[in-house]
């Protein structure tokens, strides 16, 4: 689909879910297909059986923000074949691969001259400019600025729109932020203890293990793959058998086969042989002891991201 340089391809729903393909959807995802999609009542309405088919029959792949930029390659019967820019993989350079409805999608103005307004909170209302509510979007969704206020005006696939100073972080751009250091992820990460675990989740209303840990750094300034399997080549490595020499904040790579074989998920290293981490289905965000756990087993690598830990090192 031709896109010109003065406009942009965006989400335009809350939170978008990414399909493998168009037919991966089931009668129960219908809730999260329509042009308006409730993600409660999609999560709400899933049997546990169901919420592990997502993973077990590979249906879902990520999931795009309110506002979140995409590039459109085709359009077959109401489904936008994308590529996610801000969600780095090695499927494809250009950014994470997958299919949306095209009813979730919206041509808009490209803007970014005043920068993002990334929002810091769990969840923060969105609203019209007569002070309506609009809509309600998600942890770590990212803005335009038109004006900065005590309440700040953005673009929105929706028009523009007012929201809390109180609730953002004002960003030059979505991989600008300020860098944090280890202990600030690791502290954000506690502010979604007990979330209910999503494959493929990529916001405040459940993450996967590798979206956990993206979104942990992507609001600390660090912009890392979308995949765990591409997050264990980047950052700096850092000797998986001296416990000691880890950081709090680095992140922890586990693969089957006692770490030898297929890399199948990641935490965020707690201190005190502690890791946080979003677990598997039907389980939540967790802190837990590595010690005498498969993970202790399985334990692949460790890399660190954050660049003061990095210079310390």
């Amino acid at each position: 689909m031709l896109q010109t340089k003065s406009t942009a391809w965006v989400c335009s729903v809350p939170v978008a879910t990414v399909w493998t393909a168009p037919e991966k959807a089931r009668p129960v995802d219908a809730e999260n297909i329509v042009e308006n999609p409730n993600i409660n009542k999609w999560l709400q309405e899933m049997s546990r059986e169901e919420n592990s088919d997502l993973t077990s029959s590979n249906r879902i792949q990520t999931q795009l923000l309110y506002g979140e930029p995409v590039l459109i390659d085709r359009v077959v019967e109401g489904w936008a074949k994308i590529a996610a820019l801000w969600q780095p993989c090695q499927k494809d350079e250009r950014g994470y691969p997958g299919w949306v409805p095209m009813s979730q999608l919206k041509e808009v103005e490209a803007l970014a001259e005043l920068g993002y307004a990334r929002v810091t909170a769990n969840k923060a209302q969105l609203w019209t400019e007569d002070f309506k509510p609009l809509k309600t979007v998600s942890f770590n969704t990212l803005l335009p600025v038109k004006e900065l206020g005590e309440f700040v005006r953005l673009q929105t696939p929706d028009g523009d729109a007012m929201i809390g100073a109180d609730t953002v972080e004002i960003v030059a751009g979505y991989d600008q932020g300020p860098l944090g250091s280890g202990l600030d992820i690791a502290r954000l990460g506690t502010e979604f203890l007990d979330l209910p675990y999503l494959w493929a989740g990529m916001s405040s209303y459940g993450f996967d293990c590798s979206g956990f840990t993206y979104n942990l750094m992507k609001a600390n300034g660090v912009i890392i793959s979308r995949d765990a399997v591409d997050q264990a080549l980047e950052g700096f490595e850092i000797d998986q058998h001296a416990q000691d020499s880890w950081h709090i904040g680095d992140l922890l790579f586990f693969a089957y086969e006692e770490g030898k074989g297929k890399l199948h998920h990641v935490g965020v290293y707690y201190g005190n042989g502690l890791m946080l981490h979003s677990p598997t289905p039907g389980k939540a965000v967790e802190i837990i002891e590595l010690a005498g756990t498969k993970h202790e087993a399985e334990l692949c690598a460790v890399r660190r991201f954050t660049e003061t830990e990095v210079l310390d090192s």
